[in-house]
């Protein structure tokens, strides 16, 4: 499919729509209601780390980021990570993160001490799998800790208050570093799924924009 087929002429702005682990672009179906104004777009990415994230996004967004006035993201969870580590000081108008990976040191070694793996064997081995069906790599852990993220494109974040990938005080303290706006779902998850979860991203995306 070209450009001219997926990107209307006569439209200023574009929403694009990234997901989690798991999920898919046909998801940014669920926004287009909200964003009459605008077409929105999912981006079917392939990469799978952060780095790979770095070599693809960017190839991805630059000729949105010309085309269009305006280019808001929404993104979820390690595909918000992917986008803030690959798209920082890009001409992105607004960001809404849902459940974003912020810290991925930290996800990785709270892995690590789950599964019982050392730093040390983790170094020795490059590779260990774990019972949860998750694969350690300590290239993954080194990359990380050489590149922290460092966003400040005006964002707004939604976290789910039992979210067990990231703790409040972590993504409370990214959101005071990044300035973010962070808002949180009384019982909310990681991943916002339910009826009653998904009207809550409808409502607070539009107070957000209000706000704005």
């Amino acid at each position: 499919m070209n450009d001219k087929q997926i990107l209307p002429d006569h439209l200023n702005n574009l929403v694009v729509y990234i997901h989690g682990q798991g999920g898919n672009a046909e998801e940014a179906k669920h926004y287009k209601r909200l964003f009459k104004d605008c077409d929105v777009i999912g981006f079917d990415y392939k990469a799978q780390t952060p780095w790979e994230a770095k070599e693809e996004f960017p190839l991805f967004f630059e000729p949105l980021c010309i085309k269009f006035k305006s280019v808001i993201l929404i993104a979820n969870s390690i595909g918000a990570y992917f986008a803030m580590h690959a798209l920082a000081g890009r001409k992105i108008a607004r960001a809404f993160l849902i459940s974003p990976i912020v810290d991925m040191e930290k996800l990785i070694l709270n892995m690590m001490a789950q599964a019982g793996v050392t730093e040390d064997e983790l170094q020795e081995e490059k590779e260990i799998s774990t019972a949860s069906g998750a694969t350690l790599s300590w290239k993954y852990l080194r990359y990380v800790r050489a590149h922290p993220l460092d966003w400040h494109i005006s964002t707004e974040i939604l976290y789910g208050e039992k979210d067990i990938m990231t703790s409040f005080e972590t993504v409370s303290d990214f959101a005071d570093r990044s300035g973010a706006g962070l808002t949180v779902m009384k019982d909310g998850e990681h991943w916002f799924h339910t009826e009653e979860q998904l009207a809550f991203i409808d409502t607070w995306i539009r107070k957000c924009f209000v706000k704005k």
